[in-house]
């Protein structure tokens, strides 16, 4: 039975990071919204992320600043004091979440299941999601949706982007068929190989299309791009540390074709409609990869596993990773190539 028969009057989302989290929570809780229009929603999230969902129509958003520690916890407490929310969604199962979440106040505080949860969230909810068979990260917060009364079949995503998102990235994409590569991962570790990145911006130039870089301005994302231009034969346009995430989602809606590792404009590019070539060895892309492209992963990352722990990756845990600095480079940049050339004669099909 689902928790609640009729609508609730309000909700709170705790879910404060990263980008690709929140780009799948953003489904869930458009779908509550869509399902239950009178219902107030409060989201608690982070700082950057505040930049992708401060907008989202029918939100209340309330930012929480990590680096703040006790006092930014104390700020959101302030932020919602006296409200009593008919439920909190927890929607992030780690403990410095589970502590902010003890000054929000709420009737039913629901927590992941306990095949799915960790570092103690057990302790700070006092409703639970059943056991899931739920595999990808997306499919886990859609269990709380379900879990309240909300029916979740196909993802989709509202982010309003403004006119002048819009023609940033048509200044940049026109009528161009266009690679936009977002290199950089959260780690290093779990980049592609910068000559690889190269070989692939020259094959596309080769094919007609153009290439941007996208990133943060964090300067080893910076340092990535400046490499990756001085290793290709064509020109590239480089846009690492130039937009902000709002222009940077309309780039990633105006390209043909994304190509990244495990990060957050992969995940952005899903909630724009762009088909996304996703690079992974560290961890199950049927887990943590472009919700929509799961069928144009260039992946490792079941090899590596089963290597490493000496089982069928069936029969591993929800989760598991592996571990090595040095993965990335068994994906081939033949793989890649025979991806895009599938992309590309797929689209001069239609």
């Amino acid at each position: 039975m689902a928790l609640f028969s009729s609508p609730p009057k309000s909700l709170c989302i705790l879910r404060l990071s990263a980008i690709g989290d929140v780009c799948h929570a953003i489904a869930v809780v458009q779908a509550i919204q869509q399902h239950w229009p009178d219902t107030d929603i409060t989201w608690v999230t982070g700082k950057i992320e505040t930049q992708l969902i401060g907008n989202l129509p029918g939100i209340n958003v309330v930012t929480f600043d990590k680096k703040a520690g006790l006092k930014g916890m104390q700020a959101v407490w302030s932020a919602l004091k006296g409200q009593k929310f008919d439920a909190l969604l927890h929607m992030q199962a780690a403990i410095r979440a589970s502590a902010l979440s003890l000054g929000i106040k709420a009737k039913y505080r629901v927590g992941f299941s306990r095949n799915r949860t960790k570092e103690g969230q057990w302790l700070f909810t006092n409703k639970h999601l059943p056991n899931t068979d739920s595999f990808h990260v997306l499919d886990n917060f859609a269990d709380f949706a379900r879990y309240i009364g909300v029916p979740f079949t196909t993802p989709s995503w509202n982010i309003p982007l403004t006119g002048e998102d819009i023609q940033f990235a048509k200044h940049y994409t026109a009528d161009k068929k266009t690679l936009l590569i977002s290199p950089a991962a959260s780690k290093d570790e779990r980049n592609w190989l910068t000559e690889r990145y190269a070989e692939i911006a020259d094959y596309a130039n080769q094919q007609g299309m153009q290439v941007l870089l996208c990133g943060s301005p964090a300067p080893r994302e910076i340092n990535l791009g400046k490499s990756i231009e001085q290793h290709c034969q064509h020109p590239v346009v480089n846009l690492i540390g130039q937009t902000n995430l709002k222009q940077l989602t309309a780039l990633l809606g105006a390209a043909d074709v994304v190509l990244a590792p495990d990060t957050g404009p992969a995940h952005l590019a899903t909630t724009q409609g762009t088909p996304v070539i996703g690079l992974y060895a560290h961890s199950n892309p049927k887990r943590t990869g472009p919700y929509n492209s799961l069928d144009i992963v260039a992946s490792v990352y079941e090899q590596h596993v089963e290597e490493q722990q000496g089982k069928p990756v069936n029969d591993l845990p929800w989760g598991t990773r592996v571990k090595g600095t040095d993965l990335m480079q068994d994906i081939s940049v033949e793989h890649v190539k025979n991806i895009l050339a599938g992309i590309l004669s797929t689209a001069n099909q239609r």
